[in-house]
This record gives structure tokens, C-alpha cells and sequence, in this order.
């Protein structure tokens, strides 16, 4: 199985640039990257990001924190686009379960990516309340976890085995750090990683470089730099 690699960028320019590339199959966006990249109007940031982005899969989050405003402000995000996504929490600032939010959402046909997620009892309560004949992304936090010392390979192995038989339920791998996280994701089959840019334009290059060539070009660097440095050792 093939796992698709998303953008994670609100960047107009970089969604423009990548959205030419057969490599990326969609985007993820949040709230901080809209901030990131300047959007001052939020409907009108993103309508704009839709000009160019037709087509391929992208997530936009709601910022409400409160079930009812999550709802409307859901509602307005899923008319701007049919390739839209709908990010919701899986719980609010203040840990309640946004189980009546997604619940709703999901038997109205929204898109969903159900984001912010660490644990496989999460995902179990999410799976409870679903359609799982909507489009849903469950989104779980890989990089932040191992950032805290969390080994996120269990929760990926068990959340995957969870929602396998759901065709249009995918578990994706959240907040990439490196690009050998894609090699982790192909070998649990999951569906879904999104990656910084960066991190993407690193990946073309999988597989053109022998551990010789690596070793060369390190050594190369460090000799580069010692000679910019003007180090001696008399």
C-alpha cells in the first residue's frame, strides 16, 4: 500500500509550488501556520490557497473551542471547497471529548480530520461516535510524542489495525521530524504522513546516496569549515 505524502504548510507560494508536484497528494494546514504565513482574514487566506489547490485533499481547522462554535465555524469551512477537509480536535483547551462535534459533522458527510491526537483510547472513542462511511482522517501526533520520550510506534500498529477495515477511515502520521519517518510509515502501511516542506524536498533524494558517499560528503563538510575557520593546531 501506498502511503501518501500530505503537505504541511499554509504557505500560499510553497501549497502553489508543491501542488505541481505528483510527489505530494494533499496538504494539512493549521491555525499557528496560518499565523506563520501572514493570513490576517482567515476565510479570505484560505479561499485564496483553494485558487490553487483545486483538487487535492486539504485541511483546514476550526479555532473555536466551544462545541457550538466549533459546529458553525465547521460548516463555513466544508462550503469553501469539495476537497476540503474540517480539522476538529479531539478534545478542547479544556480536555472535554469532542465526540457530539465530530458525531454530527461526520453523519452530515463532512470531510474530517480529527487531529491532536496521542492515544489509541482516543482513537477507540473516535471510531465509537463515527460514520465510517465518511471521509475521516484521525491524525496522531508522532514527533510531538517522541519529543516527550513516547515511543509512537505501538500507537500507530493498534490504531492502524483499528481502522484497516474502515475504507474511508486513515490514520495519518502528524508532526513528521524527519524524513526517515516515511520509511517507518510504509513499514506499519500507514495511509496518510504529512511533512514540512523541507522535509519533502529531502525525501527526492531517497536512495541516491551509498553510506560511502555520505561518509565523504560529511567529512568534506567539517574539512570545508575548518578552513573557512582558519583553525590551526601548532
Amino acid at each position: 500500500m501506498k502511503t501518501k505524502i500530505f503537505c504541511d504548510s499554509a504557505d500560499f507560494k510553497i501549497i502553489k509550488f508543491f501542488n505541481n508536484k505528483s510527489l505530494v497528494d494533499g496538504f494539512t494546514t493549521n491555525p499557528s501556520l496560518m499565523r506563520v504565513s501572514g493570513a490576517k482574514n482567515y476565510k479570505n487566506y484560505s479561499l485564496k490557497i483553494l485558487k490553487v489547490c483545486k483538487t487535492k485533499p486539504i485541511s483546514f481547522e476550526v479555532f473555536a473551542d466551544t462545541p457550538k462554535e466549533m459546529l458553525h465555524q465547521a460548516y463555513k469551512i466544508n462550503s469553501w471547497g469539495k476537497n476540503v477537509y474540517v480539522k476538529i480536535p479531539v478534545i478542547n483547551s479544556k480536555g472535554k471529548f469532542m465526540g457530539s462535534v465530530i458525531k454530527e459533522l461526520s453523519y452530515k458527510g463532512v470531510k474530517l480530520n480529527i487531529t491532536a491526537v496521542y492515544t489509541v483510547t482516543q482513537v477507540k472513542k473516535i471510531l465509537k461516535i463515527l460514520n465510517k462511511k465518511n471521509k475521516t482522517i484521525i491524525s496522531i501526533f508522532a514527533g510531538r510524542m517522541s519529543d516527550k520520550g513516547i515511543d509512537p510506534m505501538p500507537v500507530f500498529r493498534k490504531s492502524i489495525a483499528l481502522t484497516k477495515k474502515y475504507k474511508s477511515v486513515s490514520v495519518l502520521w502528524a508532526s513528521t521530524r524527519e524524513p526517515y519517518n516515511l520509511i517507518q510509515c510504509k513499514q506499519l502501511k500507514c495511509p496518510i504522513i504529512t511533512m514540512p516542506p523541507k522535509i519533502i524536498l529531502k525525501i527526492e533524494d531517497f536512495g541516491n546516496s551509498s553510506t560511502k558517499k555520505l561518509t565523504i560528503n560529511t567529512v568534506r563538510s567539517f574539512l570545508k569549515d575548518s578552513k573557512k575557520s582558519k583553525f590551526q593546531i601548532k
